[in-house]
């Protein structure tokens, strides 16, 4: 995939947040909120090439758009959270609908089905999801039957019902995903089709500014054409070869909902007066609310630019990857949300201050695009065979060679995150040896593990190359970031690997010992220190130009 260049990149960012701050003002997002409305002209404003023309950013110049790469997804992905969420999720569904196509589909479809998208700026929606299957696509009920005239297949019925689809009640069109005779297939539907209708809108928890309706196929027409890629059975195939796309796209809506909240509790903390003093000048305050949430969700970018740099390399087989990204970037952004509302106490879990709406906003993101649990067992899943497969020596070699790096930059968190990796070969030779994942739960806990662990280290030897330039905390703090990340995942991996591998009836009796717990926790020596250069290093480079309330 390509990318764009550095100063197109640059203008597509800046046009949008100027939109932004013209626009999507507090006091108009927190209406659309509480009138649970889709903002139709908001969503053509994005796609209007005069204006932004942001659909055109996720197709191939060929097709009439930008030819915009992972990396470029991520940071317009980012951006469009951090104003709105739910705005967003109309964004990604248009991109998540088309992927089918950008991925199965053959030359002749792409070139009719992405020009008349682009050109008629049509809204998409990704009809997989059902009532009984979840995350579980493997098991769609929606059935294709072939219609045959003279022994060939003209066309196809459609017959089933599609749940929790983003977009569902405003698209023009829909890839929908349905079982064939020749296995799961996708299938390019029009709205307005015979048989094929919406229900009403979900009533949401958040992401109120999103459309989301199920729906439902009553023996859909659709001829031989609309057939994606004009053969059956590839429909899964083509699903998992865009996760680590659109998981890379969730996982930036993490880090730009999670910052969105966080930004102001920076702000709110340099205002709020407890005591005779800021909020900001207490370490109470700040070493708990704040800095885990800046380390997390500065870990978590670290992850997807690696991420997004593999794919625009055209790295096949990221889907893992993309996985750990969304899991720690979620996960990060939902506690960032969870602690602005703490550190803005009672006005925090008032509508007045956005922080409350964030919050319910950025919890879609631990379930859509697969829930933190599927996410879990497809990292551990994988990475276990990893280990099976190179006799353990999958995570022990990354370990040397982070110690490698660390004799070069030893001040970014290297040798720490090597005892993180050095752990998890334990904890996981161990759980092979006494056959420990035949608890499902153990299988699970291993892919937080595993996720710490690699975020720590892909973090740690990033920043001893070069921080991230699109990060908003300074340059000279990313070190001390990285060291904080990477002892938290060491001593996570000790004491949470520790704890279910005795729970589940490990038998080394040197266990401890075989972890380096004594290394792990030496390790933690400077932790105070770092936590503070954070803190100052975000106070004074938050640049928050925003009202703390609507």
């Amino acid at each position: 995939m390509s990318k764009l260049d550095r100063d197109t990149l640059e203008m597509v960012l800046s046009t949008l947040q100027q939109y932004g701050e013209r626009k999507l003002t507090p006091e108009f997002l927190i209406a659309l909120d509480e009138k649970d409305q889709f903002p139709a002209d908001v969503l053509a404003d994005l796609y209007d090439p005069e204006q932004l023309g942001l659909h055109l950013l996720f197709f191939p110049e060929e097709h009439g758009g930008l030819g915009g790469g992972a990396y470029d997804i991520y940071r317009v992905s980012e951006t469009l959270a951090g104003m709105d969420l739910g705005i967003a999720t109309g964004v990604l569904a248009t991109f998540l609908g088309t992927d089918p196509i950008v991925v199965g589909a053959t030359p002749e479809q792409k070139a009719h089905w992405l020009r008349r998208i682009a050109e008629e700026r049509l809204l998409v929606a990704y009809g997989a999801t059902e009532p009984q299957a979840g995350s579980d696509l493997a098991t769609l009920k929606t059935a294709a039957t072939p219609v045959v005239e003279d022994g060939k297949t003209v066309g196809y019925r459609l017959t089933g019902r599609k749940q929790w689809i983003s977009n569902g009640g405003v698209a023009g069109l829909y890839t929908i995903l349905a079982n064939a005779p020749g296995g799961p297939s996708w299938f390019i539907v029009e709205k307005g089709a015979d048989g094929f209708t919406y229900g009403k809108q979900e009533n949401k928890h958040g992401i109120r500014a999103s459309n989301t309706a199920p729906l439902f196929l009553e023996d859909v027409y659709v001829t031989a054409d609309r057939l994606v890629g004009g053969v059956e059975g590839k429909g899964l195939a083509q699903a998992q070869a865009v996760f680590g796309y659109t998981r890379l796209m969730v996982a930036a809506f993490g880090l730009g909902g999670g910052w969105a909240a966080l930004k102001r509790a920076i702000a709110y903390s340099e205002e709020r007066v407890q005591g005779g003093s800021l909020l900001a000048d207490k370490q109470g305050f700040t070493h708990k609310l704040l800095i885990p949430n800046v380390v997390r969700l500065e870990a978590a970018r670290a992850y997807i630019e690696w991420v997004a740099e593999r794919l625009d390399a055209g790295e096949p087989d990221l889907a893992t990857e993309g996985a750990i990204a969304k899991f720690l970037a979620t996960e990060s952004g939902n506690k960032a949300a969870e602690d602005a509302i703490q550190a803005h106490g009672g006005n925090g879990y008032v509508k007045e201050y956005m922080v409350e709406k964030i919050k319910r906003d950025v919890r879609i993101t631990l379930i859509y695009e697969g829930t933190s649990e599927i996410l879990e067992w497809t990292i551990a899943r994988d990475r276990w065979q990893h280990h099976l497969k190179t006799r353990g020596a999958y995570y022990k070699d990354w370990a040397a060679r982070l110690n490698a790096q660390a004799q070069k930059s030893p001040d970014c968190g290297l040798a720490t995150a090597a005892l993180a990796m050095q752990a998890l070969t334990v904890v996981l030779e161990r759980a092979r040896i006494d056959r420990l994942t035949r608890h499902q739960h153990v299988l699970f806990r291993l892919g937080e593990l595993i996720t710490l662990a690699e975020t720590a280290a892909i973090f740690s030897e990033r920043v001893a190359k070069e921080p991230s330039t699109a990060s908003p905390v300074k340059a000279s703090a990313h070190k001390a970031l990285a060291r904080l990340h990477a002892r938290d995942a060491a001593l996570r991996v000790v004491t949470d690997g520790a704890r279910w591998l005795m729970g589940a009836g490990q038998t080394d009796p040197q266990l401890l010992t075989s972890l380096a717990q004594d290394a792990v926790l030496r390790a933690q020596a400077g932790l105070i220190d770092d936590m503070t250069e954070v803190a100052h290093a975000i106070r004074t480079n938050h640049a928050v130009a925003e009202r703390v309330a609507a």
